[in-house]
C-alpha cells in the first residue's frame, strides 16, 4: 500500500473514532424515560437482591457501580444528595463487582448506570454515565409531584 493511501485510511479512522466519541459523550448522562413496566416494589427489589423496605416511598435511585469505576463515587454523592433533598426518595448503590449476574440481568454496559423507580416499583428511567443533575431533578419532581422555584 502506498504511504499516502495508508495516511488517508489512518485519518479516516481517526475521524470516525472522534465522531463516535462525540456522539457517545453527548448521550452520556441523559435521562432515558422508560414506559414503566408492570413490576411492583417487591418484585423489583427481589430482582435487585434488596429488601422492599429499601425502596423509597415516592422514588428510588438505583446506582450500579464497580470497584474500579472512577466516576462512581461522585455519582453516589450526587444521587445521595438528590435523594436526601427530596422527601420519599432513596438512593441504593449496588456493586456489580460482587454481583456480576445483575449486570447481565439489567443490561448494564457501563458504570455508573442508574435506574429510576417510582413509588410503585416501576422502572421509569435509565441513565448511562453520571446523571445530568437538572434532568434527573425534573424527573424526580414529576414522580414526587414536587414543584421547585427556578432561580
Amino acid at each position: 500500500m502506498h504511504w499516502s493511501a495508508a495516511l488517508l485510511v489512518a485519518l479516516a479512522l481517526l475521524g470516525a473514532a472522534t465522531a463516535l466519541g462525540f456522539v457517545l459523550r453527548a448521550r452520556s448522562g441523559r435521562v432515558v424515560v422508560s414506559r414503566g413496566d408492570r413490576e411492583d416494589a417487591s418484585t423489583a427489589a427481589a430482582a435487585l437482591g434488596v429488601e422492599p423496605a429499601a425502596f423509597g416511598e415516592r422514588a428510588t435511585l438505583v446506582q450500579f457501580s464497580t470497584a474500579l469505576c472512577s466516576r462512581c463515587p461522585g455519582t453516589a454523592r450526587q444521587l445521595g444528595a438528590l435523594a436526601a433533598g427530596t422527601e420519599g426518595v432513596r438512593h441504593l448503590e449496588i456493586d456489580l463487582t460482587d454481583e456480576p449476574e445483575l449486570a447481565a440481568r439489567f443490561a448494564v454496559l457501563q458504570t455508573p448506570t442508574t435506574l429510576v423507580y417510582d413509588g410503585a416499583g416501576r422502572q421509569r428511567a435509565r441513565i448511562g454515565g453520571p446523571p445530568r443533575t437538572e434532568e434527573l431533578a425534573e424527573l424526580l419532581d414529576s414522580l414526587t409531584r414536587r414543584t421547585r422555584v427556578q432561580s
